[in-house]
């Protein structure tokens, strides 16, 4: 119950990494304020647990934000944890055919959201003994061939965020860190790619197979992974961490396939086979 008694915001709670998170959360004896644009898919998540409390919230709208952290607050006399972690894939447009309308929304629901949700939160977590903002990014902030190029943006724009504020709030002892999910199976890939419903079954079972052999930890990633760093990063046990990310992702990002699976080919062996080829 390392969470009795607190009070705790998720965005992005309906589905996939949130609704894991609230879960979790809630299991641990915290208030959880679940928000999400889906307040029917939120509805039900709170009618799973007594702890937890379903908001109405669309993160690209700054007023409802605002409106989520005061509901919170006011129930609870302040915010203990923030989980800002709603957001899509957003435009998947290449650089030279993006509009700026998609590539000002894709900020907007991945960048300004995390922004705003810092800015109105924070007013009611200071003081509070293990105050913690929790901010997703991606393994797509690292580098390119993640994701599209505006979600990537976004995403690396979340990491800095993290940083700056993590030192803007220390000073009211408010930690601010970050995770970095990597292709975890939730509805985001379905969703953006417009999957039919009648084949999104199918789909993320073949998301599954497929993320399972990219990377070096041989099974696909889950919300629960998340979940669990998330909380991590929230409890006593994450206290010494500010401004820091997690990266939570299988090892997809140690380096190339050759380093970590010894069926791919190697280019150093291909050059030492043709060095050793008879003359």
């Amino acid at each position: 119950m390392r969470f009795s008694g607190k009070c705790v915001v998720i965005t992005g709670a309906a589905s996939g990494i949130g609704r894991e998170t609230a879960l979790l959360f809630a299991r641990e004896g915290a208030h959880v304020f679940a928000a999400d644009r889906d307040f029917e898919g939120v509805q039900a998540l709170a009618l799973e647990s007594p702890g937890i409390t379903a908001v109405a919230c669309d993160v690209c709208a700054v007023d409802q934000i605002k409106a989520l952290m005061d509901q919170a607050a006011a129930a609870h006399g302040g915010i203990d944890v923030v989980f800002n972690n709603a957001g899509a894939a957003g435009d998947r447009a290449p650089i030279d055919e993006i509009e700026a309308e998609g590539w000002d929304h894709t900020m907007d629901l991945l960048l300004r959201s995390v922004a705003m949700g810092i800015r109105h939160a924070a007013p009611h977590m200071k003081g509070r003994p293990g105050a913690s903002i929790i901010n997703t990014s991606s393994i797509a902030a690292i580098g390119p061939g993640y994701s599209p190029t505006a979600y990537a943006v976004a995403k690396a724009g979340v990491l800095q965020l993290t940083r700056c504020t993590a030192t803007e709030l220390a000073q009211y002892g408010i930690r601010v860190n970050a995770v970095q999910p990597g292709f975890i199976n939730t509805n985001i890939f379905t969703s953006a790619l417009e999957i039919p419903n009648e084949l999104v079954d199918t789909a993320k079972a073949l998301i599954h197979q497929v993320s399972s052999n990219a990377q070096p930890v041989a099974r696909a990633g889950m919300p629960a992974d998340i979940a669990n760093a998330v909380a991590f990063l929230a409890s006593a046990e994450g206290s010494f961490m500010t401004g820091a990310s997690l990266v939570v992702d299988g090892g997809i990002t140690v380096g190339p396939r050759h380093a970590w699976d010894p069926e791919a080919p190697k280019m150093f062996d291909a050059l030492q086979a043709m060095a050793e080829a008879p003359k």
